[in-house]
């Protein structure tokens, strides 16, 4: 019998290991996961701690019984892989005090990423929190309980965020503006917290477009968020808990500090093992996700992917690439060779009452350097009808080859429910098939007053950038 063996019980490997042994119920799948969860949805984690979703349970979309028992994978939890062994195609795990070794026959590294630790003074203190597993969303959550509960009213009749709470509590600070930062911000205010977010550069949101990342600035504004742009903090300061965040130009008294910088990927055990890591620091693979190690795979967060615009290698840690990256591999283990497929980075955020996507490649100099010329143009369009009795707007930027007219990328913005979601998947759609933006003005996109405008704000943004050309 053939062995399949996981490092990693999340998206990617255990996406992996259900097709595999879905397609080859022969086969013997073994999972090592070092921790208690496995397939839980981590972006969800924002909105558990809102409060939106009550348990973590919630998050998980099948429990390592189901996969036991209803799917016969042999899935080992509590088991911390420390040595991979190409030569003899095995893997020592840790459990319990032991340790266990397993061969393979083919092996899936699905390590994730963790999170990034910025050079900042104070990390180490209490009241310092990150958001990147199920016991960080755990904490957070208690801790927002406990604010609650303490009663520790600040400020309040401090606006938007707190009319409608019996307490409001804080101030908290928030180091990072991308996607958790912003969801985070969204999180803590609306548990009456006085939220002070600080982004190093000068945006928020930089993945997205100029245009977005204002519209989305504005809107924090609106919701009572301080955001500093261009702090560089230097330190967490204060005694055992964390009381201040010091930037270069002041120092801001807080009560809490989550820290959402990014992640990196996990690739110490794969190094150490001779695989080899590519340009972006996330292992290198060909396009069936196979490393420079016979039958060894990698993918999910820790994994580099090919960008569908540039060709270049990419690290883009999302959910989706994850699923889809997995499901491949465990097909190819299986018996059909499968290609996992370019990524267009595309990506979603809600912050308040206001939604954002991106898709592509947005950046003119990466644009540049991929052999285009690149040309952005920026337009707003009613969301509905005009005489419909609802709506809003939606500001859609679109970034094209100036000479060949195909789409590079989009970034779209909207009231939260008007759109800018769902209409950039006709965008993911032009830029995955190198479609030419004169193509796209010509997309027939549904249209109903309740819905659309006659002309889709995607189908006028097309037009003009292609009469700009």
């Amino acid at each position: 019998m053939s062995t399949f063996v996981v490092v990693g019980g999340d998206a990617a490997g255990m996406s992996a290991a259900s097709k595999a042994k879905r397609d080859d119920p022969d086969l013997e799948v073994v999972v090592f996961e070092k921790g208690e969860w496995v397939s839980y949805g981590a972006c969800g984690l924002p909105y558990y701690v809102k409060g939106e979703i009550q348990s973590l349970e919630e998050l998980v979309s099948v429990t390592p019984e189901q996969f036991r028992e209803e799917r016969d994978i042999d899935l080992r939890t509590g088991h911390e892989v420390v040595d991979i062994d190409t030569d003899d195609r095995t893997v020592t795990a840790r459990h319990d005090g032991g340790e266990v070794v397993q061969s393979y026959d083919h092996l899936l590294v699905a390590t994730g990423a963790r999170a990034v630790t910025p050079p900042i003074d104070g990390l180490d203190r209490s009241g310092v929190f990150t958001l990147g597993s199920m016991s960080d969303g755990k904490q957070l959550r208690e801790y927002v309980a406990r604010a609650r509960e303490s009663g520790d009213l600040q400020q309040p009749d401090r606006g938007p965020a707190c009319q409608f709470l019996e307490n409001c509590t804080g101030p908290v600070g928030i180091v990072g503006g991308g996607y958790i930062g912003v969801e985070m911000a969204e999180a803590l205010a609306a548990n009456g917290f006085e939220v002070h977010l600080f982004q190093r550069g000068d945006r928020v949101l930089k993945q997205f477009s100029e245009a977005t990342s204002e519209a989305v600035l504005d809107h924090l504004d609106e919701q009572d968020v301080r955001v500093y742009l261009g702090a560089d903090v230097e330190a967490l300061a204060g005694d055992d808990a964390v009381a201040a965040v010091e930037t270069a130009d002041e120092r801001v008294p807080v009560e809490m500090v989550l820290v959402g910088t990014g992640v990196r990927p996990r690739t110490d055990l794969a190094a150490a093992a001779g695989i080899e890591l590519g340009e972006t620091g996330a292992i290198a693979t060909d396009a069936y996700r196979e490393t420079n190690a016979p039958d060894v795979y990698a993918a999910g967060d820790c994994a580099e992917a090919t960008h569908v615009v540039t060709g270049d290698p990419v690290y883009v840690p999302l959910a989706l690439t994850a699923n889809r990256h997995g499901r491949a591999v465990g097909q190819t283990v299986a018996g059909t060779p499968t290609e996992g497929g370019g990524v267009a980075g595309t990506a979603a955020v809600k912050a308040f009452e206001v939604e954002a996507a991106r898709t592509g490649c947005l950046d003119h100099d990466e644009a540049r350097a991929a052999g285009f010329d690149p040309l952005t143009e920026t337009i707003e369009a009613k969301s509905r009808a005009g005489y419909y009795p609802e709506g809003g707007t939606v500001r859609v930027t679109l970034t094209v080859d100036r000479p060949t007219g195909r789409v590079l990328g989009g970034s779209l913005v909207s009231e939260y429910g008007e759109g800018a979601v769902h209409r950039s998947h006709a965008l993911v759609g032009a830029v995955t098939e190198g479609v030419a933006v004169d193509e796209l003005s010509n997309y027939d996109l549904a249209y109903a007053p309740p819905f659309n405008t006659t002309w889709d704000p995607v189908l006028t943004a097309a037009k003009v950038v292609d009469g700009t050309r």
